[in-house]
């Protein structure tokens, strides 16, 4: 009876393994960054940064790193 009830719990567990392997993906999205090409000078303000970024076909953008480049974002196309 201990054998069969180890062998029970043996399987229940490949399956429970095998269902959650096999059940639908969700893909998330990612953004991705790239830095904008008509944005002029230091960013200072991301909603100047944003704008630009739109006028480029992008979501928005942020100001980044010490020398404070505009980088437009994106959700990434897989």
């Amino acid at each position: 009876m201990d054998r069969n009830m180890r062998l029970v719990s043996a399987l229940f567990l490949i399956l429970l393994l095998a269902a959650t392997e096999m059940g639908p993906k969700v893909a998330e999205a990612r953004d991705c960054e790239s830095q904008s090409h008509k944005f002029k000078g230091t960013c200072i303000r991301r909603s100047n940064c944003a704008s630009v970024c739109q006028s480029e076909g992008f979501n928005g953008g942020h100001c980044r790193g010490v020398t404070r480049r505009c980088y437009c974002t994106a959700k990434c196309h897989e």
